[in-house]
């Protein structure tokens, strides 16, 4: 992987990281006003008029006909998935929180990791799974607050749970297909094949009534949402293209980390305050988003101090 290729993927990652980690803010709003399945045929119909007018104009649209049989299926499995990990995690937020959805969603890194060393053979060193290990370690004592299950409210959070874990095995599934595509297929054609499926089958079941009815700033919450979806996945496909799984896949637990400090944000500033509260923070908490970061950096470097250490060897 050269410096180059290193940089674009950590700019792309960062990018998706970032959208990713307010985007729960929003979706929590949305459940107010509209359903979500017609918000996700929101999304996605504003993500592929943008993509397709981009790719239209630079001419990138060609690579299509390219394509095989199998290549095909793969692309219908993707956005298969991809509607299922949309709909079922704003479900989720009717059950959790959004920092403990967040929370439950971060099984999705570490099945992205294994998916890649099993699909791809992409090699995981003892030491990169150590910093897996810890990083799983820093996000349970990061969240350990939201873990009490013993609660009157138990049941609902373990429905909360499992509409989350589908939601992760729906984009690990999406992530690995769309990483298989790579060499046919760019990832912004992998996505606007994606959107069109998604329009064409949730139409019949989204309630385009709700459109009707929204006021001023409802039209922003989605709007958001929709910007949120172009840029997101348009910057994490592109950081698979540059960066091993692995390290994608660490970089995505910072996500959990700048969704708390949203909540937090909007709970110091009254915004919304009879839907959001804030999130328990403890000595606990805070360890663990030192090991978060502590373990994200170390997946990060440790490949590249390998790749300057065999560069010394050789010279």
């Amino acid at each position: 992987m050269s410096v180059k290729h290193t940089r674009l993927g950590l700019i792309f990652v960062s990018v998706a990281v970032v959208f990713w980690g307010i985007l729960p803010i929003a979706l929590k709003l949305s459940g107010g006003f509209i359903d979500p399945v017609t918000l996700t045929w929101f999304r996605f119909f504003v993500a592929f008029i943008v993509t397709f007018l981009l790719l239209w104009r630079f001419g990138n649209l060609r690579q299509f006909s390219q394509l095989k049989g199998l290549d095909w299926l793969k692309l219908f499995g993707a956005g298969i998935f991809l509607m299922f990990n949309y709909t079922s995690f704003v479900y989720s937020l009717d059950y959790l929180s959004p920092g403990t959805a967040q929370l439950n969603f971060q099984t999705a890194p570490f099945f992205l990791a294994f998916g890649g060393a099993l699909f791809f053979k992409e090699r995981l060193t003892a030491i990169q799974l150590t910093c897996f290990a810890t990083l799983a370690l820093g996000v349970l004592m990061f969240f350990h607050p939201s873990l009490d299950f013993a609660s009157a409210d138990s049941s609902k959070t373990a429905l909360g749970v499992l509409i989350v874990q589908f939601s992760v095995l729906s984009w690990t599934s999406y992530a690995l297909l769309q990483k298989s595509l790579i060499n046919t297929l760019s990832p912004n054609n992998v996505l606007l094949f994606i959107y069109g499926l998604g329009i064409v089958m949730m139409a019949p079941f989204s309630d385009f009534s709700h459109f009707s009815n929204m006021t001023v700033n409802n039209w922003l919450v989605v709007l958001f949402c929709a910007i949120n979806t172009l840029i997101a996945y348009g910057s994490f496909g592109q950081a698979m293209k540059y960066w091993p799984t692995a390290q994608v896949s660490a970089m995505l637990a910072l996500t959990p980390v700048l969704s708390f400090t949203a909540n937090a944000a909007v709970v110091y500033l009254g915004w919304w305050d009879n839907i959001f509260t804030a999130d328990a923070i403890d000595v606990w908490s805070l360890t663990g988003i030192i090991l978060i970061v502590g373990s994200v950096f170390a997946v990060q470097i440790w490949p590249l101090y390998l790749k300057k250490a065999a560069g010394a060897v050789e010279h």
